[in-house]
């Protein structure tokens, strides 16, 4: 990987749209998280309210070797809410590539206004239960979405990757 863009926050803070958004304009591939556990079936285990720390690092040993080969000479942004610390670190000391993380920060009412227009809603509670987790810790630059364009979220994230700035220069 030439480098790579991780993006974490809460549920309903944006981070798929701005996902989206951002490959487009800096030509990156998206790994996104959720569908990777999903694939793996790692996303629900029955009686628990979040996914436990085990299935993260089993994602990682299991398919990091391969995303590095294949994109390895590609920017990949990872779009996951990242709530445990140790899956973070674990991915970023497993990339052997620059990396920048961006926690992507709104107001827990906003959160859940967004999650309302979603296709999928997660609802109220599970919005709540994501926020407090993902709260618990902040991790590389701190990204307030609240009455921010998308664009204009990309455009701050951007401004912290001295490689794209260097390439429009």
């Amino acid at each position: 990987m030439k480098f790579s863009v991780i993006l974490r926050g809460s549920a309903g803070v944006g981070k798929t749209t701005i996902a989206k958004e951002l490959a487009k304009q800096i030509n990156a591939k998206i790994i996104f998280f959720d569908k990777l556990l999903k694939d793996m079936k790692l996303d629900y285990v029955p009686g628990d309210k979040w996914i436990p720390e085990e299935n993260f690092m089993k994602a990682n040993k299991e398919k990091l070797p391969m995303f590095k080969e294949k994109f390895k000479d590609q920017i990949v942004i990872f779009d996951h809410n990242f709530y445990h610390l140790n899956h973070l670190k674990d991915l970023i000391n497993n990339l052997d590539c620059d990396h920048h993380v961006f926690t992507l920060k709104a107001d827990v009412n906003k959160c859940i206004e967004r999650d309302k227009v979603r296709d999928k809603t997660l609802g109220k509670d599970a919005i709540n239960a994501v926020f407090n987790l993902v709260s618990k810790f902040d991790f590389g630059s701190l990204i307030h979405t609240d009455n921010k364009t998308v664009q204009e979220v990309v455009n701050e994230i951007i401004s912290h990757l001295p490689e794209i700035n260097k390439e429009k220069n």
